[in-house]
């Protein structure tokens, strides 16, 4: 079952309506038509923290949200891309829970990587740890068995809290590997046709290394899992946060992979009204990647555009941003650091507001998004052109629920009446249906302040072009009978 070439939805299960009939409602009613490359449901699973990113178990989907059957029939129009977190599970699921009851005589025991499968007597070594691409500062939180009363650390990549809520899996463990299999088989009956790796740089756990994409190790699990996908049919799609030559690698093994070098670079374009890095990138990057622009996290910046940005322009644009309302995360490892401190990993924000609410703007950034080679996929709140929400982040006090509000079905079409919103629909639409975007893509020759970009498939032929001094875009095709079309975006 081969990707579809058209544009897809990424959103959470209730964040369209409040659970998944009501998604599902939203698809066939508000959005028909809209997303035919499918819609990627972030976690539905049972979960005990981080909006679902540390599933409990892969075999339910969380009640709050519906059940299979809501999965299944959103699957009958529209294919359905879910993750499986491959680096940890949580530590509220029957595996661990097990594990802490009993310990190493958990038959549970082996899914999990206890501090002797790092170090031989289990005692770590900060010079070890100093070297590793760290999200928390220290990697593994401490448990007391309850039927020994001995203390047993676990390595824990992820997590705010201590002990985590996110549990590594040991992915050497024969167990582990059959606990994929069980849940690939069962995404297999359930109609799901892609299947996104998150985390998966991080599986690695290897002394003297940063611990994060190491190779060559990594590639003998990717190899069996896109083994165990191929034969059910399943289409994967690794998720790497990582120096761009590492997706690449990705890319040469056959790989989907994320531009996740995108989002920074459209911004850069439009900010600094400048398309000379963006034209230089667009010419040499790989075919063969989902695109998007927002999402649940946050822009990338570090390390993924690192070797690509210079630093003081990055702090200029990152300063930008800022005062637009944007928040920040930052790189935790000191020799992950850029020599001079810059250290931001992430921009956490609405699409549209670190934009300045342009609409002009924003539809030149979304024109980018949909002509560039790949798969692009459209957030839910840049669908709808959603603003900074810092009464969530203040709330809950953290920052990237300021680009993940729900709306509530009168919100949705509250939202779907707003010109910019019905832009954006149009625009997709025609990136959906123009049959020139399955052939030959052009950068043509400009000035800096202009963005050409042309698709070609033989008489049919579509060439963008934008005008960064106005933030004007401007799409012109042959329709089917020949003639010349044009429209502003």
């Amino acid at each position: 079952m081969p990707v579809k070439n058209k544009v897809q939805l990424i959103t959470y299960p209730d964040s369209l309506g409040g659970d998944l009939k009501s998604l599902n409602h939203v698809l066939q009613t508000h959005l028909k038509d809209v997303f035919q490359g499918g819609v990627h449901i972030l976690p539905p699973f049972p979960s005990s923290g981080d909006r679902g990113f540390a599933p409990l178990t892969y075999f339910e989907i969380e009640p709050s949200f519906g059940g299979w059957d809501d999965i299944k029939k959103i699957g009958e129009t529209h294919d359905v891309l879910v993750d499986v977190m491959v680096n940890h599970i949580s530590r509220q699921s029957a595996y661990f829970q097990d594990f802490l009851k009993n310990g190493r005589t958990s038959r549970y025991a082996d899914l999990f990587l206890t501090l002797d499968k790092i170090w031989p007597d289990g005692n770590p070594v900060q010079a070890d740890i100093d070297k590793m691409f760290r999200r928390r500062e220290v990697p593994y939180s401490t448990f007391t068995i309850e039927k020994t009363g001995k203390e047993e650390s676990v390595w824990t990549t992820f997590g705010k809290t201590e002990p985590s809520e996110q549990i590594d899996l040991d992915i050497h463990s024969k167990k582990v590997r059959q606990l994929f299999t069980d849940i690939f088989k069962n995404f297999k009956e359930q109609n799901i046709k892609i299947v996104r790796l998150d985390a998966i740089g991080y599986i690695i756990k290897k002394l003297g290394t940063s611990c994060f994409f190491v190779e060559p190790d990594i590639y003998e699990f990717l190899d069996w899992i896109m083994a165990l996908a191929k034969s059910l049919d399943i289409e994967l799609l690794p998720e790497v946060h990582s120096h761009y030559s590492i997706q690449y690698k990705l890319a040469e093994h056959g790989c989907w992979i994320y531009d996740f070098i995108l989002p920074y670079r459209v911004l850069d374009t439009i900010i600094n009204q400048s398309s000379a890095a963006l034209r230089d990138y667009l010419k040499t990057r790989p075919a063969k990647q989902f695109t998007m622009l927002d999402c649940h996290d946050g822009v990338p910046v570090k390390p993924d555009l690192d070797g690509l940005i210079q630093t003081k322009k990055a702090r200029e644009l990152v300063d930008v941003c800022v005062s637009r309302g944007a928040l920040l995360s930052r790189v935790i490892s000191e020799e992950h650091k850029d020599a001079d401190g810059f250290d931001v990993h992430q921009i956490a924000c609405s699409y549209y507001s670190v934009l300045d609410c342009d609409d002009d703007a924003y539809l030149v950034a979304r024109a980018i998004q949909l002509f560039v080679p790949g798969v692009p996929q459209v957030y839910y709140v840049g669908l709808l052109a959603g603003e900074n929400d810092l009464e969530a982040v203040e709330k809950t006090g953290e920052r990237r629920e300021i680009n993940r509000q729900n709306f509530t079905e009168a919100e949705i079409e509250k939202s779907l009446e707003k010109e910019v919103v019905q832009r954006l629909i149009k625009l997709i639409k025609f990136r959906n249906d123009y049959e020139a975007f399955d052939g030959t893509f052009s950068v043509l020759d400009s000035s800096d302040t202009e963005i050409k970009l042309t698709w070609t498939k033989e008489q049919s032929v579509c060439h963008l072009h934008i005008d960064l001094t106005t933030n004007q875009a401007v799409i012109a095709y042959t329709d089917e009978t020949g003639e010349r079309v044009t429209y502003q975006v």
